[in-house]
């Protein structure tokens, strides 16, 4: 009988939510300053926050999983008596870990390995993970497991308030021409995440409080008469999580609303005081 197991990575948020346990993570790294640490277990969101607040102009760059270490943990997996692995990865437009996954899998024989392109970030990557699990618990094979997350991904809606450009443009995940008029313009960028996976610009506006009644506007409206489960991830700013949290149940009493925060990782690139607002439909 055909064993199935699931690995996603420590970008998704995972560690800060229940089914942890049922997965396996893989984690990237982050370095602050010259030291490594490794996502979640060396660095917590917290204390890497409050870091970048106390050093704002450190250097700070991210490690893409190796295809080595994707190697390692397959072969793990496979030791258990796992025959089947679906692997849920960070968006291929914002790491090249996707492509390392990928690689990995034709070292490792005696293990079918599924590799599932989030197109999406944090809890967006959760939820494929989360609805594996639960398929897999219904007895679905890994056919219809695959099928089911590629329909499932399209469902994902995720925005992003940055209180900054700085951290997106120094890390190539945003232009510095977008950063430049950013910065000229002391706007308070709303961006999304597209359809092909990547973060672009949607609107620009003026300030933080603004951005934030916006976003919310915008999420309340497109999920207007949808059955949806809402998504917070924070950095430095859980009050205000809180505080959107309140606004979603207030606006639709029966929705779920689940807030995270956002992993060392992903926020070595958006920086402090950053927050994603995003759902999908149930």
């Amino acid at each position: 009988m055909k064993k199935i197991a699931v690995a996603v990575l420590s970008t998704s948020g995972m560690d800060y939510l229940k089914e942890k346990d049922q997965t396996e993570i893989i984690r990237l790294t982050v370095f602050f300053d010259g030291k490594e640490y490794v996502d979640h277990t060396e660095i917590k969101s917290d204390e890497f926050y409050t870091m970048m607040v106390d050093k704002p102009n450190a250097d700070i760059h991210t490690s893409q999983v190796s295809t080595g270490k994707f190697q390692e943990v397959y072969e793990k997996i496979r030791d258990k008596g796992y025959s089947d692995l679906i692997v849920v990865s960070i968006s291929s437009k914002l790491s090249g870990t996707y492509q390392g996954a990928l690689l990995a899998r034709d070292l490792v024989e005696g293990l079918n390995v599924e590799v599932i392109d989030s197109k999406s970030v944090s809890f967006g990557e959760f939820v494929l993970a989360r609805k594996a699990l639960e398929l897999i618990k219904q007895g679905k094979n890994v056919t219809e497991i695959v099928s089911s997350l590629n329909d499932l991904r399209s469902k994902v809606k995720i925005y992003v308030l940055v209180d900054t450009l700085k951290y997106l443009v120094k890390n190539g995940r945003l232009s510095a021409a977008a950063g430049l008029i950013g910065t000229l313009l002391k706007i308070k960028p709303l961006l999304k995440i597209m359809e092909d996976g990547s973060l672009k610009p949607f609107e620009k506006i003026r300030t933080t409080t603004k951005a934030q009644k916006r976003v919310l506007e915008i999420i309340l409206e497109e999920t207007k008469d949808k059955d949806v489960e809402y998504y917070i991830a924070y950095t430095t700013n859980l009050s205000k999580a809180e505080e959107l949290k309140e606004e979603l149940v207030a606006a639709k009493p029966n929705a779920t609303v689940t807030i995270i925060p956002l992993t060392p990782v992903v926020g070595a690139h958006a920086g402090p005081g950053t927050i994603g607002l995003g759902y999908f439909e149930i």
